[in-house]
């Protein structure tokens, strides 16, 4: 294991009711805004209880943060912060929301660009922010990331920063979701255990128990939520999980992946890919073109997750992968890029982009652009 330091300063206030401990949670004396997406708390009540607990306080509102949240539109709430003097913020929503929120707390603490802060990749600075999440998925609400897409250039960067002060995870407001919202979400927490499990073996068996707890729950209750979208218990497992996925708990001390969700970035800049989809599509077959530098991880993953035990090495890591596509589609997702129309010329695209920018992912730092078009063209 190597050398970590950890701190995780988010307080989680978890369970059915919580929204109504806003009042106790933000401080009296700040100027407050409260950035929300499309509406659709609104119709799921998480507005008409958000409203109700800060009922008596001063606050503005700014609307409109897009699912793959734009620096364009994070420009315009910056600017409105700043002009009334905010200096708290509270995004109300999924995990886009709140990413594009820790991007308009950097903006309004900084007299930089926005865009420029992303393409530095930390936020030196922001002003405090906390959250009421609305779709697990990201793990925005316990962690310091955030990506963020500019839309006339299609591209999509993540930067570091704070975490939330607080974030209040209410199980009863996913009841709303749609199930392709739901698979997503599933398919992301799943993938971000994946990117820090699927790496290095012999780290710590620590980190790998807990990993492959959390990826054993969401197998289990993928069906079940697919048969009933409103068991608090469930949902309350599925919010956790997605929480837990990306917390900075599971990867202390060990190496880490990341070539998927980079890879996956590009189709959601430049397609519109949902984020967990994506992570479907690419996931699989990051898999099998790694499969070598990976095998004697695939074959524990293979054995503690699948039971797996027979067959060579070689095999059972194949099988694995096979049963990874599997449970993907499971949850309704598609996994391959013909399925959604998608060629050669984006994969083109991409692998020019990676070889451009002179990157390099993965845990062995060996997916560079040319490993990308390799990984792509095995999604086709």
């Amino acid at each position: 294991m190597k050398n970590f330091i950890f701190q995780n300063p988010t307080k989680l206030v978890f369970g059915k009711g919580q929204i109504s401990k806003l009042t106790e949670l933000i401080p009296t004396d700040v100027n407050l805004m409260i950035t929300f997406g499309g509406g659709s708390v609104k119709k799921n009540g998480v507005y008409k209880q958000v409203t109700a607990s800060l009922e008596g306080r001063e606050y503005i509102e700014f609307w409109g943060i897009e699912a793959n949240p734009k620096v364009e539109t994070l420009r315009k709430a910056i600017v409105l912060g700043k002009e009334k003097n905010i200096n708290f913020l509270l995004a109300v929503g999924g995990g886009s929301v709140l990413d594009g929120t820790k991007l308009v707390a950097a903006g309004i603490a900084s007299g930089k660009d926005a865009w420029d802060i992303v393409l530095s990749g930390i936020a030196e600075t922001q002003i405090p922010f906390a959250s009421v999440m609305t779709v697990p998925a990201t793990g925005s609400e316990m962690n310091g990331g955030a990506v963020i897409s500019r839309g006339e250039t299609q591209e999509k960067y993540s930067f570091g920063g704070d975490y939330p002060r607080f974030s209040i995870l209410d199980p009863e407001v996913t009841y709303s979701l749609s199930e392709h919202q739901i698979a997503c979400g599933l398919a992301d927490a799943y993938s971000h255990v994946l990117e820090q499990y699927l790496t290095t073996p012999g780290q710590s068996r620590i980190m790998d128990r807990w990993a492959e707890g959390l990826m054993l729950s969401i197998i289990e209750i993928a069906p079940k939520i697919k048969e009933n979208l409103q068991d608090y218990d469930l949902m309350a497992d599925y919010m956790l999980a997605a929480t837990l996925a990306l917390n900075d708990f599971i990867r202390m001390g060990i190496t880490q992946d990341w070539a998927t969700h980079q890879i996956g970035h590009e189709l959601t800049a430049l397609h519109g890919v949902t984020h967990g989809h994506s992570l479907a599509i690419v996931f699989p077959a990051t898999l099998r073109v790694l499969r070598e530098q990976k095998q004697a991880k695939l074959v524990q993953y293979a054995e503690r997750i699948f039971n797996i035990t027979e067959g060579s090495d070689q095999a059972r890591a194949e099988k694995a992968i096979e049963k990874t596509e599997q449970f993907y589609r499971s949850l309704g997702l598609t996994t391959r890029l013909s399925e959604l129309n998608i060629g050669n010329e984006t994969i083109e695209i991409i692998a020019k982009r990676f070889n451009e920018r002179g990157v390099a992912f993965g845990e062995n730092r060996n997916v560079t652009g040319d490993v990308a078009r390799e990984i792509l063209k095995n999604c086709l």
